[in-house]
């Protein structure tokens, strides 16, 4: 397999992860707290901490992993992967850890990292599309 399906795969999957952790802050919070299921605020306003902090990872990687899914999905389809391959893994790992520092932190430091790390996922993917069209 290429890079490109690793990379595929990996995001999908890592948003499986990402799914399974606020699931299961969830049902932590519900079974510890008496907190009803069906009332969590959709934004993560209601609860503190991580739980919190996994509701805005989670949204994130709806709001960006769709993007790269996309991509990822032509390149594949239209035979391109030598223009996604080199960069695939690279996107994956800062998609990856800029989860990760959110999840942990959101110091001014964390803050500062996740968004070198988005910049590194943007960047990657606006030299795809470029390559796509010079192509």
């Amino acid at each position: 397999m290429s890079h490109s399906v690793y990379a595929l795969l990996g995001l999908a999957s890592w948003h499986i992860v990402v799914l399974l952790l606020l699931a299961g802050s969830r049902v932590y919070i519900s079974t510890s707290t008496g907190k009803e299921a069906n009332t969590f605020a959709p934004d993560g306003s209601d609860v503190r901490g991580l739980a919190q902090r996994l509701v805005r990872v989670h949204a994130n990687c709806c709001e960006n992993i769709p993007l790269f899914l996309v991509l990822l999905l032509f390149a594949i389809a239209t035979e391109q992967t030598a223009i996604t391959d080199d960069g695939a893994l690279i996107l994956l790992g800062a998609r990856i850890a800029q989860s990760v520092v959110h999840m942990v932190s959101t110091s001014l430091a964390a803050v500062s990292l996740r968004f070198v790390l988005f910049v590194v996922q943007i960047l990657t993917v606006v030299c795809w599309l470029i390559r796509f069209l010079i192509t």
